[in-house]
């Protein structure tokens, strides 16, 4: 199982748009293969999107993508509406859930992790042992590696009702010692984080 990650930076003003025709290319798209989720962003970066896409390996990737050239409606008419776009290929971690459609959210936290180079095994060791016992706090959608794009990145999403249930959930966590992950407090393993809280679309998979 892979993850593409598009990240999509929108000329300000124009999101209501780039999710509505999005939206219309999805109902043809989405008979080839479907999306894990659709996103944008509500605190952090503004004027963000972010459309996750599961397949099985590179070769369904390919596959998929070459098929959708011949649909009418897709690539959705949104380019003039970008300013930048990032695409980035990961792999869950073996004891990582995966994403699945549902209703988890609304609020849904995307952390990227820029860990230290030579420390990624190191650090998911410690995710192995930790994961459990915080996920009966509030479960976790997924956690991935950057296989293809950005070395050394760790992504992991989280699904809240609400942003005071967050905050009650990630203070007891920390309070009770089970969240962040422990390990040798020596032994450095992240050099950069980054947050953002995201909305998902209409028709989103996962709401």
């Amino acid at each position: 199982m892979i993850y593409e990650v598009r990240t999509y930076d929108l000329v300000p003003k124009t999101m209501p748009e780039v999710i509505k025709r999005f939206g219309e290319g999805y109902e043809e798209r989405k008979s080839i293969s479907e999306m894990a989720a659709f996103f944008y962003t509500e605190i952090g970066p503004l004027n963000q999107i972010i459309h996750i896409w599961p397949y099985k390996d590179e070769n369904d990737r390919a596959e998929c993508r070459e098929r959708s050239l011949s649909l009418k409606g897709w690539p959705p008419g949104i380019g003039d509406f970008i300013t930048r776009q990032t695409v980035e290929i990961f792999k869950p971690w073996p004891f990582s859930p995966l994403l699945e459609p549902g209703s988890f959210g609304p609020y849904y936290e995307y952390r990227s992790y820029m860990v230290t180079v030579g420390k990624m095994g190191e650090y998911r060791a410690r995710w192995e042992k930790a994961l459990p016992t915080r996920s009966e706090r509030s479960a976790c959608s997924v956690v991935m590696e950057c296989d293809i794009g950005t070395a050394s990145k760790l992504v992991h999403i989280w699904p809240y009702e609400s942003l005071d249930q967050r905050g009650d959930v990630r203070k007891t966590a920390e309070d009770d010692g089970i969240w962040p992950p422990k390990g040798d407090a020596s032994i450095k393993v992240i050099d950069y984080q980054e947050n953002k809280i995201l909305l998902p679309a209409s028709f989103s998979p996962m709401q």
